[in-house]
């Protein structure tokens, strides 16, 4: 067995994850979280059927576009995303999936925006399997699912000379957290033989032949890695919140993105249509508006997902403290969470005088089965629909940059 010294050195040595420390503490753990097939069979299988009910919500809201305004609250920056979309949303996605402490599984939420963590669910498992040859590694066949999708998205835009298609990176440039994973999504698509750029919104342009440059050069696919509440007007959630210091919406980035995209001229994965699948008040749909999804989904909405309603949608006195976990609409990784349970009455008090309501939802609170003392988070990677990864979390309240990070095996 590795010494996490040993272990820490071989995976800076990857030049993807250099940060096996985080305030001084080590942010992986090199023992295995083992599922076995049975229950890791049952944790995909909900996350797949997760993938669905958000697809049908995609087809009933195109359909029916008048709840973007009468029930989502979309700003039209937002709604305009969504509309050039095509209803289109799906590329990669995470469902964070959790086991009761009956067996039972169910979901919290699933990040069909930009889902991270790809770097740690890739490379820990990739080192440690050595040492475990006897288990399955569920995250084997990550990469190249993930490579096939993206080339998939971008199969019908043109490319001179019929080379490889040019991809680009398309990140928030001035921060940290997710470079290791750009890094990574970079390393494969190069040693494939494609061109890769990075950059930011603010380094697209867009030619008078329709096409999209970034930093000069043409892309033929690009991998959104920017939110998409950020590019459009940014709203406090809260009522003694300061305004944004930069609350316009990405109008001249966002605009050409799109038209290119709707012409053909550009792929991008996960398409803006996400900006609708990502937002928070999907979950409470599910439920208020239960019986226009088809049989399947109704029944994996009951089985799978907490109860979930929009907070003005609560009677007066409600939600209370011990029940509920507050959300706001596109927060995530543990932020704009409020958990009931874990907060004191005078925070969730003043949690629910300062919210924006038609912001955020209210959804029960579950009791998850602990690893020695810690709440196991199974993020499931949806790739193309289908479950192509699982990336583990340990944490003692919300999951968090700081969960601590075990590689997954399967017995």
């Amino acid at each position: 067995m590795l010494s996490y010294s040993e272990f820490a050195q071989q995976l800076v040595a990857t030049n993807i994850i250099s940060d096996p420390w985080l305030y001084g503490a080590e942010r992986f753990r090199l023992e295995p979280v083992v599922l076995d097939s049975d229950l890791f069979g049952r944790i995909c299988q909900m996350a797949q059927a997760v993938g669905r009910m958000h697809d049908e919500l995609a087809q009933i809201i195109w359909n029916e576009p008048q709840f973007l305004d009468s029930y989502f609250h979309l700003t039209p920056f937002q709604r305009g995303m969504w509309l050039a979309s095509g209803g289109r949303w799906h590329g990669i996605a995470r469902v964070d999936c959790f086991v009761l402490q009956d067996g039972r599984v169910t979901f919290c939420e699933m990040n069909s925006d930009t889902p991270s963590g790809e770097a740690e669910t890739v490379l820990i498992n990739q080192l440690l399997h050595p040492s475990h040859h006897e288990l399955q590694n569920p995250n084997a066949e990550f990469e190249e699912r993930f490579v096939e999708m993206v080339l998939a998205s971008g199969a019908s835009v043109a490319v001179a000379g019929g080379g490889k298609p040019t991809i680009g990176i398309l990140y928030p440039t001035d921060l940290p957290e997710d470079l290791s994973m750009i890094a990574l999504y970079q390393e494969w698509f190069q040693r494939r033989g494609h061109r890769v750029v990075l950059g930011s919104p603010y380094n697209l342009h867009r030619l008078a032949d329709g096409s999209i440059t970034m930093f000069d050069v043409p892309i033929h696919t690009m991998i959104r890695h920017y939110k998409t509440d950020w590019w459009g007007e940014r709203l406090p959630i809260w009522l003694d919140e300061p305004e944004f210091t930069d609350p316009d919406p990405l109008a001249s980035q966002l605009i050409p993105l799109l038209e290119a995209d709707a012409e053909g001229s550009i792929a991008v994965v996960n398409p803006f249509g996400s900006v609708l699948t990502q937002n928070k008040l999907a979950m409470a749909f599910f439920y208020d508006h239960i019986e226009r999804f088809t049989p399947a989904t109704q029944r994996a909405i009951v089985e799978y997902l907490p109860e979930t309603r929009r907070l003005d949608d609560m009677p007066l006195g409600m939600p209370r403290r011990n029940d509920w976990v507050l959300k706001s609409d596109y927060g995530c990784e543990g932020d704009e969470v409020v958990l009931g349970p874990h907060v004191s009455d005078a925070v969730w008090e003043q949690s629910l005088r300062q919210s924006v309501p038609a912001r955020w939802i209210a959804q029960r609170y579950f009791q998850p089965e602990l690893i020695d003392g810690a709440v196991p988070n199974y993020g499931v990677y949806l790739i193309a629909g289908q479950p192509a990864g699982i990336f583990t979390r340990l944490s003692k309240q919300a999951t968090d940059y700081t969960a601590l990070v075990p590689p997954t095996f399967v017995r």
